[in-house]
């Protein structure tokens, strides 16, 4: 050794402390790769790549940094040098790799306060002669029978050049021997993929990605081997069943356990783990102890319509509290076929409106049946009242052309069914509470009619101008012995009659022959017929039947058709059902002072007149709803004739 080599060896040594100075200056905190080598063979391009500019080292980006790469052979800063070495910050790229290259390179990252380091081993092979292949290869599985998928290991590198906006072009060979996209079992996919379809024997063999590009003004390449072997066995890409992305609705406090069923169309044993991910967190724990754990993995094999492996794992919760609420649960399928995810989340128990909605509708279903008996029970109080205290929710009849409110019909002396009891009814009784205490106004024949009218023309057209048609009669009302034959045409109006009773308003040679069933009044006949005919075939007027004595049926069987069908139909008004609630006299009574009380008991002011009581209500129910009117003495001085 010459005395300039000497002096060239003791200066190294002498600048040894500096150098290594600057890596313990600060105390640099050191972060282990789990890939801490990069293999490449000479000629070819290199890339080290320092993984900690990233917030998971330091406060990034906010915190300014610099990043420095040391040679650890030499000790010296490495820096860039034209179509040998370039540094680009966090990477450190040689353009054309020599053997010397080879060794070990830390990146250096200094912020204001802290400092961090990394070490990263460059190994540089030589290849072996005549194999086109690298002397470094990863190992890749085809399944046989099926399509299978190898990618290219330099995706870093791809990435990084996209950073850089640099283009780049990779091919894939087979051996030595380039392979051409879509031609033959092979496709180029997603950039970094080679796609192999039906996969035999024959594809176990060694494939190599080359990434060709341009950087620091060199032309170069990067390449990557690939020993691929066929499994006989495969296993697809699994099917997650369960969940499905749902919210589940859970009550606090309850135990929950939510399955993750996937299915894996395989032949062997599936290529896949099942994990369950509370946030983004992995649970692991297995142990049934704790409140939140997930079970072991079960599975069983299915064979038809598609062979395959069904795998299970439940996520379990002992008890449901409000911080496991509006939380993704997901389960993870890991598989060299690609992962597969899928969520569920748990939302609060709706608050059980069952017992609510049942109470309520019970409670309007009782109302509604109270309602309808209550109505049905005070139906004619009910309506009553509303005419009293809500006139304007009815139409005022006052300007309907009808003069009166109601046409009150009954057998008259001349009559056999005549009784004194219907014909005091109908002068006094129904006046002295319609007329005088409830103001409607009553057309009466006898009390109304004008002197030297006609009968059917009295009949026809006062019970035209009325509101209503009110048939007064008893037992015996239609029971007369004399049945004369009648005929009667409402298309000339002319009623042909015999009749031992004088007509008080003349008749002017019209007669009337009576039909079966009807006595023998011809004005009581033709107010039947009047009547009858506009309630059942015209529908233009409302009979009212008031009935004074209860009916037997033998009784019911002598009265005319027409007044049996309305009685069946509508009902009848009874007197007699009024008079059966008042004092009655008993036939016990003994002496002339007991019956002289009897007698002045039965002509003591009967509470039936109240226009109160049930009968005169149901009478008011059935009349017209008008207002109050004056009563017209001139038509009803007739009352104290009596």
């Amino acid at each position: 050794m010459d005395l300039s080599s000497l002096q060239a060896c003791l200066l190294f040594v002498l600048q040894l402390p500096g150098i290594f100075a600057g890596l313990r200056e600060g105390n640099c905190t050191n972060h282990v790769l789990d890939f801490d080598k990069v293999f490449s063979v000479p000629g070819e391009m290199a890339m080290l790549h320092s993984t900690l500019v990233t917030s998971k080292v330091f406060n990034y980006p906010a915190d300014p940094y610099n990043v420095t790469w040391y040679d650890m052979k030499t000790g010296r800063e490495v820096s860039s040098k034209p179509g040998r070495i370039l540094v680009r910050g966090e990477t450190l790229w040689f353009l054309n790799v020599t053997m010397d290259d080879h060794g070990e390179y830390v990146s250096v990252l200094r912020t204001s306060t802290r400092c961090y380091k990394q070490a990263i081993t460059l190994v540089v092979e030589q290849p072996v002669h005549g194999d086109c292949s690298r002397p470094r290869t990863t190992n890749q599985m085809l399944t046989n029978g099926v399509s299978g998928s190898l990618t290219c290991p330099l995706r870093d590198c791809m990435d990084k050049l996209k950073s850089y906006n640099i283009s780049y072009s990779l091919k894939w060979y087979n051996g030595c021997d380039l392979i051409e996209d879509g031609v033959g079992q092979y496709t180029y996919k997603r950039n970094n993929q080679l796609t192999v379809s039906r996969v035999d024997s024959n594809n176990k063999r060694a494939y190599t990605c080359s990434v060709t590009f341009t950087l620091g003004g060199v032309t170069g390449s990067m390449s990557e081997t690939i020993a691929a072997w066929v499994s006989m066995q495969y296993s697809l890409a699994p099917q997650i069943r369960e969940p499905i992305g749902e919210a589940v609705k859970v009550e606090i406090g309850s135990n929950f356990t939510k399955p993750c069923q996937v299915f894996v169309p395989c032949k062997g044993k599936p290529d896949v783990i099942l994990i369950w991910q509370v946030n983004e967190n992995l649970l692991w724990n297995t142990k049934s102890y704790d409140r939140l754990h997930a079970t072991e993995t079960r599975n069983w094999s299915q064979v038809e319509p598609i062979e395959g492996e069904w795998l299970e794992k439940s996520l379990v919760m002992s008890e449901v509290k409000e911080e496991d609420l509006y939380i993704n649960y997901t389960c993870v399928a890991y598989s060299s076929r690609g992962n597969r995810r899928a969520y569920f989340t748990l939302l609060p128990e709706d608050p059980n409106v069952i017992l609510p909605i049942g109470l309520l509708l019970g409670g309007a279903t009782f109302l509604f049946i109270l309602s309808v008996v209550t109505y049905r029970l005070f139906e004619m109080d009910i309506v009553l009242w509303l005419r009293r205290a809500f006139p304007v929710l009815y139409a005022n009849t006052d300007l309907d052309g009808k003069l009166y409110d109601a046409y009150v019909a009954y057998p008259s002396k001349c009559d056999d069914g005549y009784s004194n009891d219907v014909e005091t009814f109908a002068i006094q009784t129904l006046p002295q509470v319609l007329e005088k205490a409830c103001g409607y106004k009553l057309f009466i024949a006898g009390r109304d009619c004008q002197p030297g009218q006609a009968i059917v023309d009295s009949v026809e057209e006062n019970i035209e101008v009325s509101r209503r048609f009110l048939l007064v009669y008893d037992a015996t009302t239609f029971c007369g012995k004399k049945r004369p034959s009648s005929t009667y045409s409402n298309n000339n109006n002319n009623i042909v009659m015999e009749s031992q009773c004088g007509d008080p308003g003349g008749t002017d040679g019209v007669y009337f022959n009576k039909t079966e069933g009807i006595s023998q009044d011809p004005r009581q006949r033709l107010e039947v017929v009047f009547a009858t005919h506009r309630a059942l075939l015209e529908g233009t007027l409302k009979v009212v039947l008031v009935e004074l004595e209860e009916i037997s049926p033998a009784q019911l069987a002598t009265f005319p058709e027409s007044v049996r069908h309305l009685r069946k139909k509508q009902g009848a008004v009874c007197w007699w059902k009024s008079q059966r609630r008042g004092p009655m006299c008993r036939p016990f009574f003994r002496g002339a002072q007991d019956e002289e009380k009897c007698e002045k008991a039965t002509h003591r002011p009967s509470p039936d007149l109240s226009p109160s009581s049930r009968f005169w209500k149901e009478m008011r129910y059935h009349m017209p709803v008008r207002g109050k009117r004056a009563v017209y003495p001139e038509k009803t001085a007739l009352l104290d004739l009596k």
